[in-house]
């Protein structure tokens, strides 16, 4: 039997502060780990929910450089728009913390202090991948290349995102500079190594006293362990400005390497939620510390910070690292650079108070054993064939009928219960069973499933009874049919809590039960005759095929867009090295592209929007409205009259209320970041196409 702790530290993978957080952020690890929580919550299980803004590592400098901002502005940015984007969608953290706090500085450079005063850490004076271009040395993720097992052709230097194999940049094929382009040189530098080789012993021990981890994570373990060179040293700091600064007087321009600091923002966040009681949560050994990560993350979670925690001492280990494997979305892999994604924080827009319906889909497909895909065609399907047909017309028959037969006070239950009375209660406590075991073994698709399952009971029993027709003949036992139905809406009130938060607190609203009490679900009968119930509310709404295609239609256009403009971004210095060609399409997959010359007939700036110009454009087909992001770079008066290059045939999207139909094809100075447009050699008619 699985072991229940006094208490357990839930963490969540801090999300990098630079970019917004999209569905397959969700279903990674944020929605499991909700859940799971809120499951806990409900047993009254002593549990701390734990998450912050991951902000240091290069990929912020490089960011900051790019938008001519500094690193905290940045990584301001993403916090709050991360953290409001989760709180809105129901995650229920206990604190949503930051790595670029002093509280953290402080927790971060004291464990390496920890560690270096007793000799842990081997200083060494290596060769490091130097940008002669940038002036500065490369970290990890600044430098790409071929992946040496897989061949993918952009690796980055700490790990391979197609395969999964951890790397060293020293393993990759062509590597290139992210900064520049340029082939990276070898200079030597000092950096302090954990020794994982000298480790390795332990570390075996603990993930093999785990065999019962989720195949996928001890199978990776178990592979890098395995593997015929074993673990390496692996430096611990970073040739950096930004981030925690290596406390040591001959450390100066070095910051702790990133997987170092962000796995201690876990207890930096739990020391500023607890205060001097936050030992407990960390060193005693009645608690269970429980990360819930994507599979890219496992050799951290799983090797490097337990390697740290042992070494440091008095820390319990991870007992528990229900990875999961990715999301992919319309088929294809989602991609923040691509742009390739669904946007929490715009589907919350798009979709306004529809926060249960997204959490159903994710759940229901969350790749918990292999890759799934999410697919708009299915989100529709799930919402209009299960939480409308199934539950919400469930319990808004169930509600209408209490109201028009009995004025919304509950009958009694009958007196000696009949077969089908039976197998309902038999029901509440045989689902809510199912869900616990699923749940306590982080099976969350099961789980949801079985939760559901209950609705569909009950469906099934309204169906059987048919009150509707009951009631002109028999109504006594019509009344005895709404209590039994009624209850099996009371306990969908609690059942469906971890899961369906928001549709859940409804569902209780109108039981006028709002209290949530898990453990009731055992006793079956949850109201009692006379009780008062709520006027009946609508759970859901049907989602139409036209909200669908909007959907996919702004995923193409913000892909076409991503992929014109990475595309129309030519390399004008000369002196510049020319980026790599990008992966080869069949002429099939460009014919379908309407490149016309067009002429811009007006231009005017779009109120409250700093980027935006409001262009309108003679194709020689038609005048029409086209908006471009260039209002940095050209005043409205510089572009009237200009030849441009239009995407004529993209489809229309709206912002800002005004709906753009086509796209300008500019290219950027590296050298200056000015953009320029893509224009004739020489002037040429309105319309002519471009091939």
């Amino acid at each position: 039997m699985k072991r229940i702790p006094a208490r357990t530290t839930v963490t969540a993978a801090l999300p990098y502060a630079n970019g917004p957080i999209h569905i397959g952020h969700l279903a990674g690890c944020y929605l499991p780990s909700d859940i799971y929580v809120r499951y806990l919550r409900l047993r009254n299980r002593e549990v701390a929910f734990i998450c912050g803004s991951d902000e240091h590592g290069m990929a912020i400098t490089i960011k900051a450089k790019k938008e001519g901002i500094t690193p905290q502005e940045v990584v301001d940015r993403y916090h709050h728009m991360m953290g409001d984007a989760l709180r809105s969608f129901g995650i229920s953290f206990d604190i949503y913390s930051r790595t670029s706090s002093a509280k953290h500085k402080e927790v971060a450079q004291a464990f390496f202090k920890n560690l270096y005063d007793k000799g842990v850490f081997e200083a060494r004076e290596t060769l490091q991948y130097f940008d002669p271009e940038a002036q500065q040395f490369l970290a990890d993720r600044t430098i790409i290349g071929t992946c040496p097992k897989c061949h993918e052709e952009d690796a980055y230097g700490d790990q391979c995102e197609k395969c999964g194999s951890t790397l060293n940049p020293t393993d990759l094929i062509h590597p290139r500079s992210t900064l520049s382009g340029a082939t990276p040189e070898m200079r030597p530098t000092t950096n302090w190594f954990l020794p994982l080789d000298t480790l390795a012993p332990k570390i075996r021990a603990y993930v093999e006293q785990h065999s019962d981890w989720k195949p996928t994570v001890y199978g990776q373990c178990k592979s890098w362990l395995d593997s015929g060179d074993g673990l390496q040293p692996r430096s611990m700091t970073r040739d950096l400005e930004w981030g925690v600064p290596v406390p040591l007087p001959e450390a100066k321009g070095k910051a702790l390497y990133v997987w170092f600091d962000a796995p201690l923002g876990y207890i930096t966040a739990t020391q500023e939620l607890f205060g001097d009681q936050w030992e407990k949560w960390w060193k005693a050994e009645d608690t269970d510390i429980v990360h819930f990560i994507g599979k890219d993350n496992i050799v951290f979670h799983c090797i490097i910070f337990p390697a740290i925690l042992m070494e440091h001492g008095g820390y319990q280990l991870p007992a528990e690292v229900p990875a999961n494997e990715f999301l992919n979305l319309e088929g294809r892999k989602l991609s923040t650079s691509k742009n390739w994604a669904v946007w929490l924080h715009e589907y919350l827009i798009d979709f306004p108070g529809k926060q249960d319906e997204l959490r159903y889909a994710l759940c229901a497909t969350l790749p918990e054993a292999k890759d799934n895909d999410f697919t708009w065609a299915d989100f529709q399907n799930r919402v209009n064939s299960e939480l409308v047909a199934v539950l919400g017309n469930f319990v808004n028959r169930v509600m209408v009928l209490n109201h028009k037969y009995y004025n919304g006070t509950l009958p009694a239950l009958p007196t000696v219960l009949q077969n089908e009375d039976k197998e309902s209660f038999q029901a509440i406590s045989t689902q809510t069973r199912a869900v616990e075991k699923a749940l306590e073994a982080f099976r969350f698709r099961d789980a949801l499933a079985e939760a559901m399952q209950l609705a569909r009971v009950g469906n099934k029993y309204l169906a059987d009874q048919e009150p509707w027709k009951k009631i002109k003949t028999d109504e006594v036992r019509t009344a005895e049919v709404m209590a039994v139905a009624t209850q099996i809406v009371a306990a969908l009130g609690l059942l469906l809590e971890p899961f369906l938060p928001f549709s859940a607190a409804k569902i209780r609203q109108m039981m006028n039960r709002p209290a949530v009490d898990w453990e009731s679900l055992h006793q079956g009968v949850l109201l009692s005759a006379g009780h008062l119930v709520g006027e009946p509310v609508l759970l859901f709404e049907k989602m139409e095929e036209a909200q669908m295609e909007a959907q996919r239609q702004k995923l193409m256009y913000a892909a076409v867009e991503n992929a014109s403009n990475s595309a129309s971004k030519v390399l004008i210095s000369p002196e510049k090295k020319i980026s790599p060609l990008k992966n080869e399409i069949t002429f099939d997959q460009f014919a379908p592209l309407d490149l016309r010359v067009a002429t811009v007939l007006n231009a005017i700036k779009v109120p409250k929007a700093d980027k935006l110009l409001q262009l309108t454009v003679d194709t020689g087909v038609d005048t029409r409205t086209i908006l471009s992001g260039i209002a940095e770079h050209f005043s409205p008066e510089e572009v009237i009259g200009r030849q441009v290059v239009v995407l004529a045939n993209l489809a229309p999207r709206t912002m800002r209320g005004i709906e753009s139909q086509g796209m300008i094809l500019m290219a950027e100075n590296p050298s200056t970041g000015k953009l320029e447009f893509v224009q004739p050699g020489a002037p040429l008619p309105a319309g002519a196409t471009v091939s």
